[in-house]
């Protein structure tokens, strides 16, 4: 009597500690033990750390030019500089703006013409200027009638310089429509449109080149200063 009531206890005492599937599933005194189910993935939920960044569309960077400590170059011409070396954007940026047109390939005849009028100083004193440099293949299509008047006369090669020299570092904004003050007394009209910026009818074709003390836009015609 007390065996068989032993074993009724033990068998309460290990049905209560089985699962309740396994307890509906008792047949007689045969347990049939059916596991408890794992957890599908759906109900599981990720903890993320704290602080973690949620994740959305990204923007995609923006179009043209930049300005500001990263501003780089922009326009079709800047694929004619040096990469690194002597005119180089990297080389411009820590000389004086005429030492730097001096030593671009792309503005050897604009570096011959400061020197002639007496330039040279008055631009590397300067503190914030911008220069729209008159690129190689611009000073090759003036007539020659036209070379030959300045180079016989420097208070105009001066005059024609000047008007190509605008106080203040000029960022690319401020290229969108409207005019600028020129060293030499006249304004020069800019104007962006289709991503192309243009000052009087000259295109930038290598714009926002920062040097020392100013800035540098490369242009394809020599500006003519109103008479």
């Amino acid at each position: 009597m007390k065996s068989s009531l032993l074993a009724a206890a033990l068998a309460a005492v290990a049905l209560a500690a089985l699962p309740v599937a396994a307890q509906a599933s008792a047949a007689g005194s045969v347990l049939t033990f059916t596991p408890a189910p794992e957890p599908e993935p759906s109900e599981m939920v990720p903890v993320e750390p704290s602080g973690a960044p949620s994740e959305g569309p990204s923007e995609g960077a923006s179009e043209g030019p930049s300005e500001g400590a990263a501003a780089v170059p922009f326009g079709p011409g800047c694929r004619k500089l040096p990469e690194t070396g002597p005119g180089s954007p990297v080389e411009i940026a820590k000389e004086k703006v005429a030492t730097a047109v001096e030593q671009s390939p792309l503005l050897s005849q604009l570096a011959e013409a400061l020197k002639k009028s007496e330039l040279v100083e008055q631009l590397n004193s300067s503190e914030g200027v911008t220069v729209f440099a008159p690129t190689n293949e611009a000073f090759s299509a003036l007539p020659q009638d036209v070379k030959d008047k300045l180079k016989a006369d420097p208070a105009q090669l001066k005059k024609v310089l000047t008007y190509h020299v605008v106080s203040g570092k000029v960022k690319p904004s401020e290229l969108q429509s409207g005019s600028l003050e020129t060293l030499e007394g006249g304004k020069l009209t800019v104007k962006q449109e289709n991503g192309e910026y243009t000052v009087n009818d000259a295109k930038v074709v290598c714009g926002n080149l920062p040097t020392a003390n100013a800035v540098i836009y490369l242009i394809d015609k020599v500006l003519t200063p109103p008479q």
